[in-house]
């Protein structure tokens, strides 16, 4: 959930504390949840600039009123494509694999389980959708979009920088499931990294000693609150409930347990 500016020719990013779950706003923020999602993905912009560039200019030349939840970044034209890796097996992902043994039409080994972990990462793009829910699209369905050049080369970054990161993440406790890429050009006709990077709205995080084939694991990411949400019986329409006060302190810990294992870094309420 973010509002983006104008800001002499750059764009501001800015991530509000709003959550939203199976594409509906939930009326209760998360304390701290804009800033932390902003830091997490500065700190992997940084890091992983090694493997593609990015659209961040500052996340200190900001206006000062929105603290750390802003990023200046360069703006970009944006391919309507949702970029997901997955190494592990777990929520439309699984759905669609019960379905059809595939996803995104990669062929998948019988027996596999929720939490099962993949022969190796894939790449299962999705439509990218103004209005309504994203859907599964093939990498055909991409090359016959945007040509087999580009989407070749999106399909390589992705699994590339989700490679990267879940190194990092496992070697820190926490396995990254499957992550979500956003990718546009700039005014080069550069391919960038743009949107955010590897964080718990983006991304699903689970506490690695928690993690068994076919048992939830401890999440770390919004996924505690969809649980959280579903078990109250919402029928995940509109309106969204009232999130509980201690469902609130719990979804922040986790987004808090999530940055600080990922960086190494201690955070601290602004």
């Amino acid at each position: 959930m973010r509002d983006l500016y104008s800001l002499g020719g750059d764009v501001l990013l800015v991530a509000s504390d709003r959550i939203s779950i199976y594409d509906v706003v939930l009326p209760t923020v998360i304390p701290d949840k804009g800033a932390l999602l902003t830091q997490l993905s500065v700190w992997w912009f940084h890091r992983l600039g090694d493997v593609t560039p990015n659209h961040l200019i500052s996340a200190t030349d900001v206006p000062a009123e929105f603290g750390e939840r802003a990023m200046r970044c360069a703006p970009l034209r944006m391919i309507p494509v949702e970029c997901i890796a997955r190494g592990y097996l777990a929520g439309l992902g699984l759905r669609e694999y019960e379905k059809t043994g595939t996803v995104s039409g990669v062929a998948l080994p019988a027996g596999l389980v929720a939490g099962s972990r993949l022969p190796e990462p894939i790449f299962t793009p999705t439509t990218k959708s103004a209005t309504g829910h994203d859907e599964f699209i093939t990498f055909d369905d991409i090359v016959h979009e945007i040509g087999d050049d580009t989407a070749q080369h999106l399909r390589s970054l992705t699994l590339e920088l989700y490679t990267t990161a879940a190194e990092h993440a496992r070697n820190n406790g926490i396995i990254v499931a499957d992550t979500k890429f956003e990718f546009g050009r700039d005014a080069t006709g550069r391919l960038i990294l743009g949107d955010e990077a590897v964080t718990s709205d983006s991304s699903r995080f689970w506490l690695a000693e928690s993690w068994r084939r076919g048992a939830p694991p401890h999440a770390l990411d919004k996924q505690f609150v969809r649980d959280w949400a579903v078990g109250i019986g919402w029928n995940r329409e509109p309106p969204g409930p009232i999130i509980a006060p201690t469902i609130v302190a719990q979804t922040r810990q986790r987004y808090v347990e999530a940055y600080q294992r990922i960086t190494g870094a201690t955070w601290s309420s602004s």
